[in-house]
């Protein structure tokens, strides 16, 4: 989890509890308002309803190699003060014990939603906190009254001192309170370590240090002194040690040959499958090399038959040049970079027009809306600030720029948001929520589900709602809000949706862009070039013709022409990731991780 906290002080060492600082059990915080980090990135709003507290992503190990306490899952943890809910699991209300920071990737499995995870980076900072909480030794502690299972409380019989949780066991390792057994007898009872000094002088099972060959006594402390001067096989003592240590020597020569044995028998059983399997890949690759001639073959058959349909329109062209019919024909549209909003802190996750064209809205990790001029003055007119939590929706009044609202919407972080019909539809975890917009009101009209993964992409389109989650989209009627039509797609989880009035188009994890013919539901065409996964989309629309641009993790954005299904244009201005597109009276507007806004035009 990615979690960032202010340091916690702690000016006293290890001191013996008093009545103040004992506790009943393990602190297990319910603080509401510390929200689950998100496991991904939200997407573009088309309203001025934003999305609360936008973060970047990144790509990495769940598990730590750092460890801050390595005790057994039994072992009691009862803290001399309450800790602070902020170092605490946000599932289990427990301390943390290996903080790390983490991302959706390729890597372990997170609690939440099994969406696979890994880590960034050692969480180092909150580690130490941890480490200088005070804790109660646990030959200190007792199971509590309640029977509870895993609950402690002190022990008012046992260890008085409370120790910093990174240093619990170098002081347990030497307490006086920790049980040890007699090592002269089993039976003896169990003594804390203050005692067994006293209790050696004491014990009548002392035996003599030569038992182990043949010597039968057993007695106190006194009579094992007047033994020892007695005893017939110290005088050979030096000898059976010598015998001893040479026995020793012996079986652990004869371990070692056991194990040399051992792994030249697994060596020669992996020198034999590889064997088998270079014989299988060796099979293989002459089949694929049949294969891959068969293939250009093919391919040098379709390349010669191109190649002559290129000649033919070619000539067709000059042909129609020659005539003059093409004299007054409008070259390809070049888009071109015209200017950079500068002014955010953190990668700029979305972007919004308002409905006049003059307003630009950008949301950011820096937890910031900025609302841009893009008419006049170019330049921002003021920033929205009040966004602290992943799972809520705040609702600003355009006209005055303030706050007037904010809904807790989901219980897991809100994706994406999307209005229409006077309604506003927000995407989370499996779910797609939909608020009756009532003035400054959200009221809940119906939530709906079947959805298999995150909703990353919500676009409405005249009468219908489309949503983008792992390998699916699903159209809704946007007036009976239910589903009428899923398109299964390929490539992961859909981040992006744009409608042209032929076509419906997403962008994937795994850098495709994928077209269905708008009436039939049929995949028309899978476009590729990006080398990243496709984060957003969107239209510009002409009488003559219909582009769609698309932005990717690579840096750049693409120009699509929908009449020929080509790119047309690769725009690379950007320095990071390019995540968010809007449009506004023929200009496009993009936003990437490196914290800028960019306009271009033709």
């Amino acid at each position: 989890m990615e979690t960032t906290f202010g340091p916690l002080v702690c000016n006293y060492k290890q001191h013996r509890r008093t009545p103040s600082t004992s506790s009943t059990m393990t602190y297990s915080p319910r603080d509401e308002d510390d929200g689950m980090p998100p496991i991904s990135t939200p997407r573009r709003s088309d309203s001025a309803i934003s999305v609360r507290s936008l973060h970047s992503e990144s790509t990495m190990s769940l598990r730590s190699t750092f460890s801050l306490h390595e005790e057994e899952e039994d072992t009691p943890q009862v803290f001399a003060e309450q800790p602070s809910v902020k170092l605490c699991c946000q599932l289990c209300c427990s301390v943390f014990k290996d903080p790390v920071i983490t991302t959706c990737g390729v890597s372990q499995k997170c609690p939440v939603d099994n969406a696979k995870l890994t880590v960034v980076v050692n969480n180092i900072a909150v580690a130490e906190q941890i480490g200088e909480l005070f804790i109660h030794c646990k030959y200190g502690c007792r199971p509590a009254a309640t029977g509870k299972p895993g609950a402690f409380e002190v022990d008012p019989l046992g260890c008085p001192f409370t120790i910093k949780l990174s240093s619990r066991k170098d002081h347990e390792a030497g307490c006086d309170y920790r049980p040890v057994r007699c090592p002269n007898n089993p039976s003896c009872p169990p003594l804390l370590t203050m005692n067994l000094e006293a209790h050696l002088k004491a014990c009548e099972h002392i035996k003599c240090p030569h038992s182990k060959y043949g010597c039968t006594f057993i007695g106190n402390q006194d009579t094992y002194e007047t033994h020892l001067e007695m005893c017939k096989f110290e005088g050979l003592k030096e000898f059976l040690q010598q015998t001893d240590d040479r026995f020793h020597e012996m079986q652990v020569a004869l371990a070692q040959k056991d194990q040399d044995i051992a792994f030249l028998r697994s060596m020669l059983g992996k020198l034999s499958e590889k064997l088998d399997q270079l014989e299988k890949n060796l099979e293989l690759k002459f089949d694929v090399l049949d294969e891959n001639q068969s293939k250009l073959s093919e391919d040098l058959m379709e390349f010669r038959r191109d190649a002559s349909m290129l000649n033919d329109e070619l000539s067709h062209i000059n042909a129609r040049l020659n005539m003059g019919i093409l004299g007054s024909y409008d070259p390809q549209q070049i888009f071109k970079c015209k200017g950079t909003f500068v002014g955010h802190q953190g990668p700029v996750w979305c972007l919004c027009v308002y409905s006049t064209g003059d307003l630009l809205f950008s949301g950011s990790s820096d937890k910031t809306i900025k609302v841009w001029d893009t008419c006049t003055t170019y330049k921002c007119q003021k920033t929205l600030e009040g966004h602290d939590a992943l799972v809520s929706i705040q609702v600003w009044d355009i006209q005055t720029l303030q706050k007037v609202n904010t809904i807790r919407a989901h219980d897991n972080p809100v994706c994406t948001l999307v209005s229409s019909h006077n309604m506003l539809f927000s995407g989370s975890l499996k779910a797609i929520k939909v608020w009756d917009i009532m003035g400054t009101e959200l009221k809940l009209k119906k939530e709906l589900t079947g959805l298999n993964h995150w909703v990353r992409a919500l676009v409405a389109s005249q009468n219908h709602l489309y949503s983008g989650s792992y390998q699916t989209i699903k159209i809704w009627d946007i007036r009976s809000l239910e589903c009428v039509h899923v398109l299964q797609t390929s490539g992961g989880s859909v981040y992006s949706i744009a409608v042209t009035n032929h076509h419906i188009v997403c962008g994937t994890y795994e850098n495709l862009i994928h077209v269905w013919d708008i009436e039939s539901k049929e995949q028309v065409r899978t476009l590729t070039g990006h080398v990243g996964t496709v984060y957003a989309l969107a239209v510009i629309s002409t009488p003559d013709q219909t582009k769609v641009f698309s932005a990717s993790y690579d840096r750049s954005l693409r120009v699509w022409s929908m009449d020929n299904m080509i790119c047309t244009q690769t725009l690379l201005r950007h320095q990071g990731s390019v995540t968010a597109l809007a449009v506004s009276r023929g200009r496009l507007f993009s936003g990437a991780v490196d914290s800028t806004v960019k306009v271009w035009t033709c």
